[in-house]
């Protein structure tokens, strides 16, 4: 899979104070099922400016194989350097995301930085109306070839080159390749961009970071 085209699932994925109608919510290429699954690893924060949906296909998944978790990210080139949480899925059927903005979610059924194949990813809010912005407002920004370093629950640091960073309107992401689990391991940050609606509180487009292992 290219880095264009991995760019534009993700980026319909979630994020950073993001917020989404049903129909503009992303969902992981899993068989849909009725079972529920509520992970509440999150952390306590006023409630972002802009709801994030990202609708999910199973709340019966399971973690894809018992890896260390990623519990740290870095981006020395734009001082990002903040907390990551597992999140799983609401009792809703959308994917969780901190609501704090200086805390990152891994969406945990899905590859770990230690996977040798698939999309690890890691979401964070844009923004929040008390809290302002958040760390992750810095993704589209992002030099050419910037470092990003993740670091696991074992102190194990897994570092990435930045591939590419690209805007998406969120209707046009092809969801089934979010939350990709084959083709090359690769870091996928997600966050929201583009125009705010005050009235809708969502944002227009996802941004969407790729990077490759180092």
């Amino acid at each position: 899979m290219t880095a264009k085209v991995l760019a534009l699932a993700i980026m319909a994925l979630l994020l950073v104070g993001c917020a989404t109608t049903p129909n503009q919510s992303i969902a992981p290429s899993v068989s849909p099922d009725t079972a529920s699954d509520n992970a509440s690893d999150t952390a306590s924060a006023p409630r972002p400016s802009a709801e994030l949906n990202i609708q999910r296909q199973s709340a019966a998944l399971q973690p894809v194989v018992q890896a260390p978790v990623p519990v740290r990210i870095q981006i020395p080139s734009v001082s990002i350097d903040i907390e990551i949480v597992p999140v799983g899925v609401e009792a809703n059927g959308f994917m969780e995301i901190p609501e704090n903005v200086t805390i990152a979610g891994w969406y945990r059924y899905g590859p770990a930085p230690s996977s040798d194949k698939g999309s690890t990813v890691i979401t964070a809010h844009v923004d929040a109306l008390v809290q302002g912005l958040g760390p992750f407002a810095a993704l589209s920004s992002l030099p050419e070839n910037a470092e990003i370093i993740v670091t696991t629950d074992t102190g194990v640091e897994h570092r990435y080159i930045l591939e590419s960073v690209q805007n998406f309107e969120k209707k046009q992401l092809p969801l089934d390749q979010v939350f990709d689990r084959s083709g090359a391991p690769r870091l996928v940050l997600i966050t929201c961009g583009g125009q705010f609606d005050k009235k809708s509180r969502t944002y227009s487009d996802n941004v969407v970071a790729i990077a490759y292992p180092n």
